[in-house]
C-alpha cells in the first residue's frame, strides 16, 4: 500500500507492516531505540510536566500572571520575551517603538529579571525560556538572580531554547551570522555543563518550522539537521558527546492530524535515538533519548468562531500525550486575536489536567503500540526524514544549506501548497472555509475571502464569531496596557543613570574581548548583567566583532 493510501485514510493490513521487525524497531518503553517512550513506565509513574507560555508587559505584570498560573495548578513556567528583547534592542532604541511588552515581556536589565522572579523560588520550579539570539545575555540574568535569592546553581533546573538555526529559516529573530552564533551556543553548553547540571541547554525547535509552512516529515528532518550541527559543533569544541547528549531537548509542534502527530513523535525519538549511537558514537542512554516539549499549534488556530479553538487544541494535546511528550503547552482559544486572557490560560491548562486525570490514556503506556496505521505511518515519517537529512548532507550540511536557502525553500513551497488546498476547499478549516456562521450560499459565494481570513493577526475590523455564531466582543480580548511602553522606557533609562559608569565600561570590554579571543561569553556577560550593563548594550558589544545576519534570498 503506497503512503498515499496510508495518509488519506486507506484500511491498514500487516502488509503494511511487511519486514518490520518489532523487537527492534519497536521495544519496549524506556528501552532503545525508546519508540515507545524514555521511561519505562511513562505518565505511569510521572505526569509531563504541565507548562503555560507567558509574558506580556512589564515583569511586575507578567510575575502576576506567573503566580496565578503556578496557582492553578502549572508545574513549569515558560517565558514569552518581547521582540525587542529577542532581537537584542532596549527598549528606548528606535526600532523597538510600538513592540514593547506586545508579544512578550520586556526585559532590559537585570532589575527586570529580578522582577519577573519575585517572590518565586527558583530551586523550586522549572523554567523554560523561549529566547534564541540573545540567550545567552537572559541566561546569565537568571543566574544573576538566583544568586541573588541565595540559590546554589545545582539547584536551577529548566531549559533555555538557545536554537538559533531555526531562526534562519523559520523565524527571523537572529542577530549575528550564523557561524558566530553557533559560537555562542556552544559557549552556553560549555559554562552549563560545569555550573548548571540540571540545566538543559538547549531546546531543538521545529515548532517554528511546523508554524512556518513544513510538513511533519520535514519538520523531523530540519529540526535534526540543525541537531546534527549542535552536536557537532560540541565536540569540535571539546565536549563530550554523552554529557551534551543528556541536555538536549527538543520542542515540536502538536498540529491537526492525529494519528500523524503522534506517529511523527514516536519517529523522531527512534531516529535521534539511531542518530546519537550511530552517528555521534553516544553510548549513554540518556544521551540518545529524545526528550521533547510539545505545544499545540498556533497556526491552526483561527480568529473565526474562536471557540472551536478549545476542540482544536484538546485533540492536539492528546496527540502529544499519545506521542510520549515530557512537557507541553496549550494554546488559549484567543491567541489569533490577542494574547490569551486569564481565563483562556485557564481553558488551556485545564485541557490538560482533564486529559491526565480523566481520560485514562495515562493509565496505559503506550497505548498506540502495534496499531497498523500508526506503526506504518511512523516508518514512513522515519524514512522520510531520513531522506531528507541525506540531502541536506550531499548540499553540504545544515550551515551551507542554511546559507543556500535550500531549507528555506523547502519550508516555503510547502507552506504554498498548503495554502492553496485551503483556498480552494481541500483542506477543510471549521468555522473559515466550511460550516461558517454564515448560510451555504453566503458561505460558497464568499469562501476565498474567509479562507484568506486564517491569520493570528488583529485587524481592527475584525470580529470572531463565538458558539452560536453570536459575534465575539473586542472587549473580550486582552489587551497590553499602551503606556507600558512609556514607563519601560523610564525604567531602563533609570537603570542607566544609577549604575556605576566605571564598572559598566569595564565588563562591557571584557565582553568584547572574549568576543574576539574566542574565550567562553557567559562569565563576563554574567559580569556585565551583575555590573547593571542592559541587553541592547551586551548585544550591541558583540555585533560589533561579529557583525549582523543578511538574510538570504530564495525564490
Amino acid at each position: 500500500m503506497s503512503a498515499e493510501t496510508i495518509s488519506t485514510g486507506g484500511v491498514r493490513t500487516p502488509d503494511d507492516l511487511a519486514g518490520w521487525d518489532p523487537a527492534s524497531e519497536l521495544g519496549f518503553p524506556g528501552e532503545f531505540p525508546f519508540t515507545r517512550g524514555i521511561h519505562p513506565t511513562m505518565y505511569r509513574g510521572r505526569l509531563w510536566t504541565m507548562r503555560q507560555y507567558a509574558g506580556f508587559g512589564t515583569a511586575a505584570e507578567s510575575n502576576a500572571r506567573y503566580r496565578y498560573l503556578l496557582a492553578q495548578g502549572v508545574s513549569g513556567l515558560s517565558v514569552a520575551f518581547d521582540l525587542p528583547t529577542q532581537m537584542g534592542y532596549d527598549s528606548d532604541h528606535a526600532l523597538a517603538a510600538g513592540e514593547v511588552g506586545r508579544v512578550g515581556v520586556a526585559i532590559d536589565s537585570i532589575e527586570d529579571m529580578a522582577a519577573l522572579f519575585d517572590e518565586i523560588p527558583l530551586d523550586r520550579v522549572s523554567t523554560s525560556m523561549t529566547i534564541n539570539a540573545t540567550a545567552i545575555i537572559l541566561l546569565a540574568m537568571y543566574i544573576a538572580v538566583a544568586r541573588r535569592q541565595g540559590v546554589a546553581l545545582s539547584k536551577l533546573s529548566g531549559t533555555v531554547q538557545n536554537d538559533i538555526l531555526k531562526e534562519y529559516v523559520a523565524r527571523g529573530t537572529y542577530i549575528y551570522p550564523p557561524r558566530p552564533a553557533l559560537r555562542i551556543v556552544t559557549d552556553i553548553f560549555a559554562f552549563c555543563e560545569r555550573e548548571l547540571p540540571h540545566w538543559n541547554t538547549i531546546s531543538i525547535s521545529g515548532y517554528h518550522i511546523r508554524e512556518a509552512g513544513s510538513t511533519a516529515v520535514q519538520e523531523v528532518a530540519f529540526t535534526f539537521a540543525h541537531a546534527i550541527a549542535y552536536v557537532q559543533a560540541a565536540i569540535d569544541a571539546g565536549l563530550d558527546v554523552n554529557r551534551v547528549g543528556e541536555r538536549v531537548s527538543f520542542f515540536f509542534n502538536a498540529h491537526n492530524d492525529f494519528l500523524e502527530e503522534i506517529a511523527k513523535f514516536r519517529a523522531a525519538r527512534r531516529l535521534w535515538a539511531c542518530l546519537m549511537r550511530d552517528r555521534f558514537h553516544a553510548t549513554n542512554l540518556r544521551a540518545q533519548q529524545l526528550r521533547f516539549h510539545a505545544q499545540t499549534a498556533g497556526s491552526t488556530l483561527t480568529w473565526q468562531q474562536p471557540d472551536n479553538n478549545i476542540v482544536r487544541v484538546a485533540l492536539q494535546a492528546l496527540a502529544a500525550v499519545l506521542g510520549g511528550a515530557q512537557s507541553l503547552h496549550c494554546n488559549g482559544r484567543d491567541e489569533a486575536l490577542a494574547l490569551p486572557t486569564e481565563e483562556s490560560a485557564r481553558i488551556a491548562l485545564r485541557t490538560q489536567q482533564i486529559i491526565a486525570s480523566e481520560s485514562g490514556v495515562t493509565n496505559t503506556v503506550d497505548p498506540v503500540a502495534g496499531s497498523y496505521a500508526i506503526e506504518s505511518r511512523t516508518n514512513e515519517i522515519e524514512r522520510g526524514a531520513e531522506d531528507l537529512l541525506a540531502r541536506i548532507e550531499r548540499a553540504g550540511g545544515t550551515l551551507a544549506a542554511i546559507e543556500s536557502g535550500l531549507i528555506q525553500r523547502e519550508i516555503q513551497e510547502s507552506a504554498y501548497r498548503a495554502q492553496l488546498s485551503v483556498d480552494a476547499g481541500q483542506s477543510v478549516v471549521v468555522g473559515v472555509n466550511r460550516y461558517s456562521a454564515r448560510g451555504p450560499r453566503e458561505e460558497s459565494e464568499s469562501a476565498p475571502a474567509a479562507q484568506r481570513g486564517i491569520t493570528r493577526e488583529l485587524d481592527g475590523d475584525r470580529r470572531g464569531a463565538s458558539r452560536g455564531g453570536a459575534p465575539r466582543a473586542v472587549s473580550d480580548i486582552f489587551r497590553v496596557d499602551p503606556d507600558v511602553e512609556r514607563r519601560q522606557i523610564d525604567r531602563v533609562r533609570a537603570i542607566r543613570a544609577g549604575r556605576s559608569a566605571e564598572r559598566w565600561r569595564a565588563a562591557l570590554a571584557k565582553v568584547s574581548e572574549a568576543a574576539q579571543d574566542g574565550s567562553n561569553l557567559v562569565p563576563p556577560i554574567l559580569a556585565a548583567v551583575e555590573a547593571q550593563a542592559t541587553v541592547g548594550e551586551i548585544a550591541d558589544a558583540m555585533r560589533a566583532v561579529f557583525g549582523e545576519h543578511k538574510e538570504t534570498t530564495t525564490m
